[in-house]
């Protein structure tokens, strides 16, 4: 099977059917096909963009009609902890609504699904669809999942997800129970909250004192995402996510061995999550990031996989929205 892995929607479904008819797919019985290849979707099909209910319908028809697959992004894990109650706070949610540390932002990004479906009972049901969605695909020929692909984090996760790898509805509280001393994200135990955030979100470390940097909205941060499928990032020079300038004045210092990810060399493994600008290009020869920031004027990208077992950078594939 030839494969499209396309990357994070956030609600562009105009921008996904432009990039579906570019790459030979047709609108038949209900669904966009491909006579000879299937897409697969890595997840953020939610939140930001202006046609929320039209995307997961498109890609949840595809996947239905066995055109494509997908995994869960973090916006789709998102959207499933707003609205299931938490069980051991009446009133509240596993993800917070209202202005406590983090409920204005959470709000804030969730915003556009929730103007789409709230208090309808769509609602419900793109969540419980939502549920269906495995966190990674572990394919005979390639890997795909949202954000990292962590051999530890998805074997301390499997007695907790479906044979499909999709998350079992009572793992969704440990799922969302972000410690409450900060120091404990830093740890090497392994725990569910640190297994689906390295999965959805990534590797993230703490910045050595006084180190800080900018975010892209001018936030001042002390914790940065790291290169986890560099094998030889190993320092918080080599490693931080961050433009070769930005982290210049970072340490050579060996960044946490938990945080050592790397790729094993063998399958080729596909992410989205990352925001990218720029031309589209590889992250490595085993590693591709099909998230090119279309919900902010970027592109949407996808990767033609034709079996190769090494990524070339001509294959990549986009449109404007």
């Amino acid at each position: 099977m030839n494969y499209d892995i396309i990357g994070d929607i956030h609600g562009h479904a105009d921008a996904l059917e432009a990039l579906l008819v570019s790459l030979g797919y047709r609108h038949s019985a209900g669904a966009w096909r491909h006579l000879d290849r299937q897409a697969l979707f890595v997840g953020d099909f939610i939140d930001r963009g202006p046609q929320q209910v039209e995307t997961v319908n498109l890609v949840r028809r595809m996947v239905d009609a066995g055109a494509a697959q997908a995994v869960m992004g973090n916006h789709e894990f998102n959207a499933i902890a707003w609205f299931l109650p938490d069980p051991e706070c009446p009133g509240e949610y596993l993800r917070k609504h209202h202005s406590t540390k983090y409920g204005d932002k959470n709000r804030m990004q969730h915003q556009a699904f929730l103007s789409a479906v709230e208090g309808t009972p769509l609602h419900e049901e793109l969540v419980r669809w939502f549920m269906t969605l495995p966190v990674c695909l572990d394919l005979p020929e390639l890997r795909l999942v949202h954000a990292c692909w962590h051999g530890a984090a998805l074997e301390h996760l499997r007695p907790h997800l479906t044979e499909d790898y999709c998350i079992k509805p009572e793992t969704m509280t440990d799922a969302t129970r972000e410690p409450d001393d900060e120091a404990e994200k830093d740890t090497p135990e392994m725990t569910i909250f640190k297994a689906m955030e390295a999965l959805l979100k990534g590797i993230e470390v703490p910045l050595p004192e006084p180190h800080t940097f900018r975010d892209k909205d001018g936030h001042e941060r002390d914790r940065v995402r790291v290169r986890w499928w560099d094998n030889a990032a190993i320092d918080y020079r080599q490693a931080a996510m961050l433009p070769v300038e930005e982290r210049a004045s970072f340490p050579v210092t060996t960044i946490p061995e938990h945080a050592l990810v790397g790729h094993d060399g063998g399958k080729p493994v596909f992410v989205g999550h990352y925001w990218l600008t720029g031309a589209p290009a590889l992250l490595s020869d085993k590693v591709a990031c099909v998230d090119y920031s279309v919900a902010k004027g970027g592109k949407l990208v996808a990767y033609r996989w034709d079996g190769e077992p090494t990524l070339e950078v001509s294959k990549l594939h986009w449109v404007r929205p």
